[in-house]
């Protein structure tokens, strides 16, 4: 158990007479009086319980004990020192920003709430959100353009050199207006048909399972398609009209419980996908970005717990 009595100047000082290998230097080095080396260092090793220093011909020479401490005083004092940096980094007005790739998956669910807790933290690196097709955005990625990527997982074939983390699952809705002559109807083939369907574009990470999903259904291939990962066009335009909205659950979650869209009756049990946080494999994030992906992972413990 760490001593309660164990001071930073305890390791400064007996690491700064180890790399000396005198007191008198390591007192100029530390801008302290000999007899303040001195009675730093009987104090370290009345904490201890054993003896740090020997002396041989009135040098002092680090003892089998004081060997074994060093290298984790060392070792301390470099760790305390990346942990000033890196808090000063981060609070720094001029530090660079956190560059945020948002997929529609996350844009109206997960990241808006970690941004508030991130930005409740006054740290001098600004979020930056950058949003766009799954292709666009991994690209960026990988070129460092960003730091992270959020949202749906992609296909395992475009992850070659990326790590995704898993913070949660979510399905894919038929999402329509309130009112829509379908709301309160089970989807059937035939149904479908007369209504504008807006579609992830091809490329995107959940227009394979869409596909999938109309294949599994028994559903045709829609004759009027808007394809767009416009979140705002989509919701103005089902809106305004009869379209069916497919897209993920919590993209529309606000709107369906608040009764301004609602949910067509069709099983999407199988378009269960994770949503989670993309980045490069062997990246250490900075400082800012690695408080923003624990809020992050905070508000989607939040959203498990539902």
């Amino acid at each position: 158990m760490l001593s309660s009595a164990l001071r930073l100047r305890h390791l400064r000082t007996f690491v700064a007479v180890a790399r000396q290998g005198s007191v008198g230097r390591a007192a100029d080095e530390l801008a302290i009086t000999q007899p303040a080396v001195s009675k730093a260092i009987k104090e370290l090793e009345a904490i201890l319980g054993a003896p740090l220093l020997a002396r041989e011909r009135g040098k002092p020479l680090l003892s089998p004990y004081g060997e074994m401490f060093l290298r984790h005083a060392e070792a301390s004092l470099s760790a305390l020192c990346r942990g000033l940096e890196e808090v000063g980094d981060a609070t720094s007005p001029s530090a660079l920003p956190v560059r945020i790739g948002a997929l529609p998956t996350v844009s109206a669910r997960l990241l808006p709430a970690a941004i508030r807790r991130y930005l409740a933290h006054d740290l001098g690196a600004r979020p930056r959100i950058v949003t766009g097709p799954t292709a666009y955005l991994t690209a960026q990625l990988r070129e460092g353009a960003l730091d992270i990527v959020i949202g749906r997982m992609g296909e395992p074939e475009t992850m070659t050199g990326l790590v995704f983390e898993h913070l949660y699952s979510e399905l894919i809705v038929f999402a329509v207006r309130a009112g829509h002559p379908l709301a309160g109807r089970t989807l059937r083939p035939e149904t479908v048909l007369p209504f504008d369907v807006l579609l992830p574009p091809p490329g995107s990470v959940i227009r394979p399972t869409v596909d999938r999903l109309f294949a599994a259904a028994n559903l045709p291939a829609p004759p009027r398609v808007v394809e767009t990962v416009s979140l705002a066009f989509s919701r103005a335009y089902i809106l305004a009209t009869d379209a069916i909205w497919l897209i993920s659950e919590g993209v529309v979650l606000e709107d369906l419980q608040r009764g301004v869209l609602d949910q067509l009756t069709v099983d999407t049990s199988r378009t269960q996908g994770p949503v989670g946080i993309t980045m490069r494999a062997g990246d250490t994030p900075s400082p800012a970005a690695a408080i923003l992906l624990q809020e992050l992972r905070n508000v989607a413990a939040d959203i498990r717990r539902g």
